[in-house]
C-alpha cells in the first residue's frame, strides 16, 4: 500500500460504567494498559491505546464511565469523557447485552446526538445472552440514534473484535502515522504503574475501600543488575482505610505489592523491586491541589 493511502484517526470509547470499555481496549492492543475492576468508575483519565497495522493506525481513547458526579473528582471524570467527543474521528458507544437500556444510556445518547463524528453502537458481552435476545436489543437502540453501524462483540472472548477493527479502519480518513509501530499507549510508564497498583487495591479490598484511593509512583530507578526499583504511595482519605490497606501484620499491603509487581514486570519486561507506602490525605477528591498532585490536571480537558 502506498504512503498516500495510509489511514489514521482517533476513536473515543464511551458508555456507562462497567460495560467493558477497558477490556476492549486491552484486547485491541493485546496488552494490559487500562485497569479492570468490577467497581464503577475505575477509569479516571483518558487512556490512549494505539492499534497499528501496515495500512492504518487508530488511537483509541477510553473515557471514564459517564455518570452523575458527586464531587470534584467526579466532575473531572465526566468532563474528561465529554472532551474526548470533541476531538475524534469516530465514537464507539458501548453497551452491555446483559443490562437493559437505562437512564444512563439515554443520557449519553442525548450527548451523542450533538457529536460531529459518526457513532458506532458496540453491544458487548454477547457471550452472556442467548442469540435470540440480541435482535430486540439492536432494535431498541436503533430507534434512539442513527448509528453508523451496530457491532455485537464479546471483548472478553474476542468475538467479532476483528470485524469491529476492520470496519473502523475502512472509515478512517487518510492521514499520518502518529506513533511508532511498537508503541501501544501514549501514557508514561509512571502513570500505568500507578494504575496497575490502584487496580490491585480495588480488587483485593473490594467494598471496604471505595474510590477514595489514588496511587502516585514517586520514583523508578534501574540498578546495576538491571532490576527496576519502584517507590509508590497509596493515598486514602481516612485512617480506617489506611488500616484496611496495610492489613493485619502488613499482610494486605504485601499482597497488593506482590500482585502489582507481577503486572508491572509484564509491562516493563524486567525484574521489579516494589516498595509501597500508605498515606492519609483527608477529602483529597474535593481539593483542587490534591487532584492536581495525584495526576488529575485541568489541562487534561
Amino acid at each position: 500500500m502506498s504512503e498516500q493511502n495510509f489511514k489514521s484517526g482517533f476513536v473515543a470509547i464511551v458508555g456507562r460504567p462497567n460495560v467493558g470499555k477497558s477490556t476492549l481496549l486491552n484486547r485491541i492492543v493485546a496488552q494490559k494498559i487500562a485497569i479492570m475492576s468490577n467497581k464503577a468508575q475505575t477509569t479516571r483519565n483518558k487512556i490512549q491505546g494505539i492499534y497499528t497495522t501496515k495500512e492504518a493506525q487508530i488511537v483509541f481513547i477510553d473515557t471514564p464511565g459517564i455518570h452523575k458526579p458527586k464531587n470534584k473528582l467526579g466532575d473531572f471524570m465526566v468532563e474528561t469523557a465529554y472532551s474526548a467527543l470533541r476531538e475524534v474521528d469516530a465514537v464507539i458507544f458501548m453497551v452491555s447485552a446483559d443490562m437493559p437500556r437505562g437512564r444512563g444510556d439515554d443520557f449519553i445518547i442525548e450527548r451523542l446526538k450533538k457529536a460531529d463524528a459518526p457513532v458506532y453502537l458496540v453491544i458487548n458481552k454477547i457471550d452472556t445472552v442467548h442469540p435470540d435476545e440480541l435482535l430486540p436489543i439492536i432494535d431498541d437502540y436503533r430507534q434512539e440514534l442513527d448509528f453508523k453501524e451496530i457491532v455485537p462483540i464479546s471483548a472478553t472472548e474476542g468475538n467479532n473484535v476483528e470485524h469491529l477493527l476492520e470496519t473502523l479502519v475502512n472509515d478512517m480518513p487518510e492521514g499520518p502515522q502518529f506513533f511508532p509501530d511498537d508503541q501501544v499507549t501514549d501514557h508514561p510508564e509512571y502513570f500505568i504503574v500507578s494504575e496497575l497498583i490502584r487496580e490491585k487495591v480495588l480488587q483485593l479490598t473490594e467494598q471496604e475501600v471505595p474510590h477514595s484511593v489514588a496511587v502516585v509512583t514517586e520514583s523508578m530507578k534501574r540498578d546495576d543488575h538491571d532490576k527496576i526499583h519502584i517507590q509508590a504511595t497509596i493515598i486514602v482519605e481516612r485512617d480506617s482505610q489506611k488500616g484496611i490497606i496495610i492489613g493485619k501484620g502488613g499482610k494486605m499491603l504485601k499482597n497488593i505489592g506482590t500482585k502489582s509487581r507481577k503486572d508491572i514486570e509484564n509491562l516493563l519486561g524486567d525484574k521489579v523491586f516494589l516498595e509501597l507506602w500508605v498515606k492519609v490525605q483527608k477529602n483529597w477528591r474535593d481539593k483542587r491541589r490534591d487532584l492536581q498532585n495525584y495526576g488529575y490536571r485541568e489541562t487534561d480537558y
